[in-house]
């Protein structure tokens, strides 16, 4: 860890000057040190002995997928019961017990994976606990025997974890995938994600992000990678591919995702046979509303981080803010 006579790192105590950047109260990182996990270096330098870094700032130091999240989000940091607090502008500390199990990661010290989680939970909505769950056993952090250990009652964010703990997959590969599936599971559409889709031989044609079970329909997320020419021809190939073993193929973006679901509900109810019920769509709208995913949703996080409201608010977000 920097000392306090070391120039070249993170620094405790006053400095001044172009060369310096102020990270918090007495916290200065040299001004051509940047990045997330420069800053943490800096925090963990006031950090008690039995501190670490949790929720958010775990999550995102990890590398796991994330939903989109404030410029101004807190530091969050797990601590024992006892012991001193930290007193900084833009920490935010937990106790609870003896304090969480340290992980050191590149001189940062991070709360457990499966405690991490817990800690999220107890903030976040549903849609953004799965993302960030379906990263963490995918990426291979931790098992959902791992997240059902942690989600003990009595334990803050428990109950939300458990909640979350039936959606997970580990098989997904994208945090829009996570989100695409999310979309579909709350409607009542049966998924299942990446399908290995064959041809009468037995041979390979595609993996596809859902198939919905039951059909020979495949839904997928379609990110702006696959706008670039030499992804679009690997994709129209596929495309080809598939069409030849009379299965259908849907892409879908971010955009219909979240603001024209009721659509991707109209194609998965033909699909499957069944009349289509928009009134459907509401179970979904009630996960967006709760998630970082909506203004509305991010909305109601600053206001639980005592942050200062966002100018991104519309109308329609403020009526579902009441």
């Amino acid at each position: 860890m920097p000392t306090m006579t070391d120039t070249r790192g993170p620094f405790l105590g006053r400095r001044r000057g172009a060369r310096w950047t102020k990270v918090g109260h007495g916290l200065y990182l040299p001004s051509d040190a940047s990045g997330t996990h420069e800053e943490l270096l800096a925090w963990s330098m006031v950090l008690p002995t039995t501190g670490a870094f949790t929720h958010l700032t775990s999550a995102r130091e990890r590398g796991w997928w994330l939903p989109p999240l404030p410029d101004d989000l807190p530091v969050f940091v797990a601590m024992a019961q006892h012991g001193s607090r930290p007193q900084r502008d833009g920490l935010r500390v937990f106790r609870s017990g003896s304090g969480p199990t340290v992980e050191w990661c590149d001189g940062v010290p991070l709360a457990s994976p499966a405690e991490t989680l817990l800690a999220c939970a107890r903030d976040l909505g549903l849609l953004d606990m799965v993302v960030l769950c379906d990263s963490a056993v995918h990426l291979g952090a931790c098992s959902l025997a791992d997240l059902a250990a942690v989600s003990i009652p009595r334990r803050r964010g428990a109950p939300r974890l458990r909640q979350a703990l039936p959606y997970v997959d580990g098989r997904t590969e994208s945090p829009w995938e996570s989100v695409l599936r999310m979309l579909h599971v709350v409607c009542g559409v049966p998924v299942e994600p990446q399908y290995i889709l064959t041809d009468d031989a037995g041979l390979f044609v595609a993996r596809a992000d859902l198939r919905i079970v039951g059909t020979r329909t495949l839904h997928e997320y379609d990110g702006e990678d696959h706008l670039r020419r030499p992804r679009q021809r690997k994709d129209l190939a596929r495309l080809r591919r598939i069409g030849d073993v009379a299965w259908t193929r849907r892409g879908y973006t971010s955009v219909e995702v979240l603001h024209q679901a009721v659509g991707i509900l109209r194609d998965a109810d033909r699909s499957l046979g069944r009349p289509h019920d928009p009134r459907r769509i509401r179970a979904w709208h009630r996960q967006l509303a709760e998630s970082l995913f909506t203004p509305a949703g991010t909305e109601l996080l600053r206001r639980r981080w005592g942050l200062p409201p966002s100018d991104a608010l519309t109308g329609g977000d403020r009526l579902l803010l009441g």
